[in-house]
């Protein structure tokens, strides 16, 4: 009797061994079908609104097109509801028997994920409602200002015994019982500062959610990654990550917003050591040798007549010491596996590749300059 090989994922685009987050590029359904059979805890779902209906409305102050691109255009009630139920009947595969699903949404597509879930016989738990404050005017002047999101929390099935942390959320709201309505704001500026994605979630909301339904180490799958909001509060609050996603400009942006949590995650200072004389010979201190010392500084071999003075203060400094290094840390290992005293980044990397390093051993490089003041 011959037994079938296991059905792999292909290659991912970032793979973060110590932190278990991997990227992968491609179409959802495809990808969902290669993964293990229940092997997943939480599964964050963003799907398409199917909102791209040439309309139009307000950002920024601004009149703006709601066309986000061709996957948001609706093929249809029948085929939006197919669809839907095709990526939730994949997701409810891989889900461990009491993993729990979250999906979001507006009125466009949340009824049919709602209904589909029925279908599929999900265990229905929660409809949070995420109420954005200043939400954009409505320029029709004919309707409500849309001013909320619903996020439907189903588990696997009726069986399921679901996590949720009661404790921490009600600690997390002052000691009240946490209600489905969540005051959030969208995604700050400083979520943005690489790039967007037209529907990028918060990073407070997905940190709530995976707070509230898992545990540190539990694995979290995001089908429609976009801009990674849930790979980074995966990381950021101890869980597993994978995140899969069609556009590879997304992948990217991603990647930039991983990397940068992992340099604060991950970086570490070296202690500089030395000596406060500054003199190799013992010098009098006192009121009456300030000129000869005075004299001495001047004549210091590493005193330069250039000087700075900050802001506020009359008294000059003298700049006694400059360095620029390149500190490398490694793809595999996170660490700083090369520091090299450069003058620019080209050179940093010669002596880099000269040390016998190949470029592909490094995931990013920091520069660090370091000026020694003497008042």
């Amino acid at each position: 009797m011959t037994t079938k090989s296991p059905i792999k994922l292909p290659p991912p685009v970032f793979n973060d061994e110590k932190h278990h987050i991997r990227l992968y590029q491609g179409d959802s359904l495809e990808l969902l079908a290669l993964l293990p059979e229940s092997s997943v805890d939480l599964i964050f779902a963003d799907p398409p609104y199917f909102l791209s209906n040439g309309g139009i409305t307000c950002h920024a102050g601004r009149m703006v097109s709601v066309n986000k691109g061709d996957w948001d255009k609706s093929q249809g009630p029948a085929a939006n509801h197919e669809f839907n139920r095709a990526w939730l009947a994949a997701c409810q595969r891989i889900l461990k028997p009491n993993g729990s699903l979250w999906v979001s949404g507006t009125a466009h597509v949340i009824h049919s994920v709602g209904f589909a879930m029925q279908q599929l016989g999900f265990k229905l738990l929660n409809d949070i409602s995420w109420v954005k404050p200043n939400p954009p005017p409505n320029l029709s002047c004919r309707y409500f200002t849309h001013a909320t999101e619903t996020i439907i929390w189903a588990a696997r099935d009726k069986k399921s015994r679901h996590t949720f942390n009661y404790k921490l959320m009600k600690e997390t709201n002052r000691g009240k019982q946490m209600k489905s309505v969540w005051e959030i704001k969208p995604p700050e500026t400083w979520e943005k500062r690489f790039g967007k994605h037209p529907t990028q979630k918060p990073l407070a909301l997905l940190e709530r959610i995976l707070l509230a339904s898992s545990h540190q180490g539990d694995l979290v799958l995001d089908p429609f990654s976009g801009s990674g909001t849930t790979a980074l509060a995966a990381l950021r609050t101890r869980r597993e990550a994978i995140a899969l996603e069609l556009s590879y400009e997304y992948l990217a942006l991603t990647l930039q917003r991983i990397t940068d949590q992992l340099v604060r995650v991950e970086l570490s200072l070296t202690t500089i050591h030395f000596s406060l004389d500054l003199f190799p010979n013992l010098i009098d201190r006192s009121d009456r040798a300030s000129e000869c010392s005075g004299r001495l500084l001047r004549r210091a071999p590493f005193a330069t007549q250039s000087h700075t003075q900050s802001p506020g203060m009359s008294t000059q400094l003298q700049l006694v010491q400059q360095e620029t290094r390149f500190h490398f840390i490694g793809r595999q290992n996170r660490a700083v596996i090369f520091s090299v005293q450069a003058a620019t980044l080209d050179d940093a990397l010669q002596q880099f590749r000269n040390s016998g390093h190949s470029p592909n051993d490094a995931l990013f490089i920091i520069k660090t300059e370091t000026q020694i003041f003497l008042a």
